[in-house]
């Protein structure tokens, strides 16, 4: 059979399946539609979203280096895409969220990857349903032969036809499934490569308030520590007294300067109980535990017998 006989011969036979197993070629033409549509719309979102980091980089690093969080801004902004969307909104939370900062970028990106990922389920299952639909079609094709193969009486030729009719609706639900899963694994390629952009985001921020020292605040109210003042001043004649025990039971105080003053451990008594003990006061100058207790003062003796 010359080439161009079989071509006409195969376009036949999907023309014929495409009318008469119409339950099975009209699903599988819809998912081709579908699949063509998702991917026309994920190429030309993307395509519009898509920027170049290493110029943007090192640019911003500058300005964020020198302070100056409005150029940057300028620069995002000048940007634009996704990429420009995202450092403007890592430049707003710096100023308002700096404790939280990795949090609260974390949710702004996570919905920004949520529009990034929109519609590729749709590809995810096209490209596992469309084989079973084309496998459809051709049970049912098969079915149809055999029986018009017992109602003519075994004709060998209308069989072999009616056969490779029902196989068609494999083929083209294969087809479509293929197409589906190759753009929905280069979609998601994709995405991961915007998430990456993202990170790199995320640490080229975190590094300007990691040096700028913006995630700290001045003592005693460091995150995580308690907000102990240490009595100040001079007790019982310029005597101070405290007990080192207390130590144990404060395991996130402070040491603060305080000037003048310099304290010695109490000794231990002979029911190895922590006894007072007084702590002279030089001239020199040194540190005291900030305890967020009251001094121990010893009381007055009476020196009139």
């Amino acid at each position: 059979m010359p080439p161009q006989s079989q071509n006409s011969t195969l376009v036949d036979y999907f023309i014929q399946f495409f009318i008469h197993d119409w339950f099975a070629s009209i699903p599988i033409a819809i998912c081709g539609i579908i699949t063509l549509a998702v991917a026309i719309d994920r190429s030309i979102y993307y395509s519009r979203n898509q920027r170049d980091l290493s110029s943007f980089i090192p640019q911003i690093q500058r300005d964020l280096e020198q302070g100056n969080l409005e150029s940057a801004g300028r620069l995002s902004k000048q940007l634009g895409g996704l990429i420009g969307l995202m450092t403007e909104e890592g430049l707003r939370l710096i100023k308002h969220h700096t404790r939280n900062f990795a949090n609260a970028f974390d949710i702004s990106c996570s919905l920004y990857i949520r529009d990034l990922e929109k519609r590729l389920s749709v590809l995810s299952t096209i490209g596992a349903t469309a084989p079973f639909l084309g496998l459809f079609g051709t049970v049912v094709g098969v079915v149809v032969t055999l029986k018009l193969l017992g109602e003519q009486g075994g004709q060998s030729q209308a069989v072999v036809i009616g056969v490779a009719k029902a196989l068609i609706a494999t083929g083209f639900g294969l087809i479509v499934a293929i197409v589906a899963v190759i753009l929905n694994n280069w979609f998601n390629s994709v995405v991961r490569n915007f998430e990456s952009d993202f990170q790199i985001i995320k640490l080229t921020l975190l590094d300007y308030i990691n040096s700028s020292n913006l995630g700290s605040d001045s003592l005693p109210q460091r995150a995580g520590q308690a907000s102990i003042q240490a009595p100040q001043g001079q007790y019982n004649n310029g005597q101070q007294y405290y007990d080192p025990n207390a130590l144990q039971n404060q395991p996130n105080a402070q040491y603060i300067q305080q000037p003048n003053v310099q304290m010695r451990p109490a000794p231990r008594a002979a029911n190895n109980q922590a006894a007072p003990a007084i702590g002279q006061v030089p001239p020199t100058q040194n540190i005291i535990p900030n305890l967020g207790q009251p001094p121990y003062q010893e009381p007055p003796q009476n020196t009139n017998y």
